[in-house]
């Protein structure tokens, strides 16, 4: 394999003027790092356009174009160099001779491990494409756990590839689409990082639906001008509302987001009308304290609607979204959604954990639960369809939040109960739960939470106690659903031992047989073995289960006792007229002479 060393013409040449390729993604860099040096920048991107050299995408164009416009993206969300540089490099140990071991070598450990986590594994081969596809989120699940930074590189190569879709081939650019919209989206949002969802989201919406898509688009801009002038007015009036309170904001209309207004026609039946009138601003304030007196101002102004309201700085979401949500009743009788938060907040819930993560101290597992559910199932799941079903599932779900005696905050899906809840806590703890408190008062298992309920659930000591099978039709969490699943499948499979050992000794001993000691003898062996059982738990399961009769295994080994004891006959037999024969003979050879 090449080496690095062989491929960084940087040392060459150190003080040649970086290339006008990269121009732009050092000035984007600039932005957010003014102070910082580019040497790292400059030597990644050496190594990237030498071991892409002579490589051209299907479009045509140099392939280096990708890596840098992926980093570009990356630098955007204001990561460090190391980010980047990784970035400028995820695709060089996949379709080069370079190998990460080179890049630890040459660069850092860190970096290698940001490049090794974002590779697709393309060098190795699966049954199925559903395996593959699995695999490579396994590991992207686990290399995320480690640096968060994996997965924002992949996103934004994902975003790149979706900006230039339109050189693969049509079956690609479905698969590509529709893989972006049930994982990586969804995965965007997790991070908080909404800016990159929206336009992942809409982009595979033009790849899928093309005809759907440029329909909307259509309307969006024909009804363009008469919003804009509602919106302005809105605008207005609030900046002149908070200006007599001495806060100072900006106030801004939220765009309108395709994919979304598709998603409410199709999935909701909402006109296209009644979803585009719907006004919606935000306001940034200074300070978490500007925040509510904004609020108040706005509902002093207009009425505002009830169960709308959403206090979101007091309890962050699970991406670490902060914003006050409210909607009213506006100017001319219209509803008006308003977001409120702080300048802090909008970066944050604009680039999510980008915005704020210092990567060099810490790691995000801590406040994303989501990510340790996720790490704990590509642990606990062999199967790849069922790890795909679970993560776009899990990714697709909105949350509660609830609350522990000790007053723990835990996750739990929308529509979770009390046994979701036991579940969360710990596997055991599910399996014995046996009643529930929420804030305070005893209720059914199937009560469903709401956010903020204080949780308390009891179980039972009782030697065998375990899930109800009643529960599979009310929990909503996936990690309940499989954690009573394996119970039963466990406790089936012990019965089934049990019941196949039971049975194979009666038909046995119909067969007049020892049976207790034919277990233990090596005839049994022989005949596990013929049957293709790895061990005696797998014939008695199979038993136990249906799979073969008792009756059927119990006449093999009759077969096999029986065929052993007419061989030791038969070698006896011809063991004993050879005895007599020498005797005979030798009276016979006494009688003549």
């Amino acid at each position: 394999m090449a080496t690095v060393t062989r491929v960084l013409p940087w040392r060459r040449a150190a003080n040649r003027p970086p290339s006008a390729e990269i121009a732009p993604l050092l000035a984007e860099f600039a932005k957010h790092h003014p102070k910082a040096e580019t040497t790292l920048l400059e030597a990644a991107f050496a190594v990237a356009e030498e071991a892409h050299r002579g490589q051209n995408r299907k479009s045509g164009e140099p392939y280096i174009r990708h890596p840098v416009a992926v980093a570009t993206v990356v630098a955007r969300q204001g990561l460090d160099d190391i980010s980047i540089a990784a970035a400028l490099l995820h695709d060089a140990v996949e379709d080069t001779v370079v190998g990460i071991e080179e890049l630890e070598r040459e660069f850092s450990a860190e970096l290698a491990g940001i490049v090794d986590g974002v590779t697709k594994l393309d060098r190795v081969h699966y049954d199925s494409k559903e395996e593959q596809q699995a695999a490579t989120m396994r590991k992207m699940i686990v290399a995320i756990a480690q640096d968060i930074r994996v997965l924002i590189i992949k996103l934004a190569d994902r975003l790149h590839n979706l900006q230039t879709i339109a050189g693969m081939p049509a079956f690609k650019q479905e698969r590509t689409a529709r893989e972006t919209l049930e994982v990586y989206a969804p995965l965007a949002h997790r991070l908080g990082m909404q800016e990159m969802k929206m336009q992942l989201e809409d982009l595979s919406f033009a790849a899928l639906h093309t005809r759907r898509y440029a329909e909307i688009d259509q309307m969006v801009q024909l009804r363009a001008p008469e919003r804009d002038l509602y919106l302005a007015q809105v605008i207005g009036d609030v900046q002149a509302r908070l200006a007599e309170l001495g806060i100072r904001a900006d106030v801004e209309g939220r765009p309108k987001h395709l994919w979304s207004i598709y998603e409410k026609m199709v999935v909701k039946g909402r006109p296209f009308d009644e979803i585009f009138d719907l006004v919606a601003i935000r306001v940034i304030c200074d300070s978490v304290r500007d925040c509510y007196g904004a609020l108040g101002s706005i509902h002093a102004t207009w009425r505002p609607v009830q169960g709308r309201f959403k206090d979101y700085i007091a309890m962050p979401k699970f991406n670490l979204y902060q914003s006050l949500h409210t909607t009213v009743v506006g100017p001319q009788g219209k509803s008006l959604e308003v977001q409120l938060r702080t300048r802090e907040m909008h970066a944050r819930a604009e680039h999510g954990v980008a915005a704020h993560w210092d990567y060099k101290e810490d790691s995000p597992g801590g406040d994303l639960a989501w990510l340790n559910r996720i790490v704990e199932w590509q642990q606990e799941t062999s199967d790849p369809s069922e790890f795909m079903s679970n993560l776009k599932f899990d990714l697709d779900q909105d949350e509660v939040f609830v609350f522990t005696p000790k007053g723990k905050v835990i996750e739990l899906p929308v529509g979770a109960t009390p046994i979701d809840f036991a579940y969360t806590i710990h596997t055991d703890v599910g399996h014995r739960c046996v009643g529930a408190k929420v804030n305070g008062r005893l209720v059914s298992l199937d009560t469903r939470l709401e956010s903020g309920d204080s949780v308390e659930v009891f179980t039972s000591n009782v030697e065998g106690a375990g899930p109800s099978r009643d529960w599979l039709k009310f929990v909503a969490s996936r990690r309940a659903a499989n954690k009573i699943k394996q119970w039963y499948t466990r406790e089936r499979r012990e019965d089934a031992i049990e019941e196949g050992r039971e049975d194979l000794i009666q038909a046995l001993r119909r067969e007049g047989l020892a049976a207790r000691r034919i277990l233990k003898e090596p005839v049994f062996e022989t005949v596990l073995e013929a049957m293709n059982y790895a061990d005696e738990d797998m014939l008695y399961a199979a038993i136990g289960e249906g799979h073969v009769t008792a009756h059927t295994v119990a006449e093999r080994l009759g077969r096999e006792l029986r065929g052993e004891e007419e061989t030791e006959t038969t070698v006896e037999a011809q063991r004993l007229p050879s005895t007599v024969n020498r005797r005979s003979g030798g009276r016979r050879r006494v009688n003549q002479s």
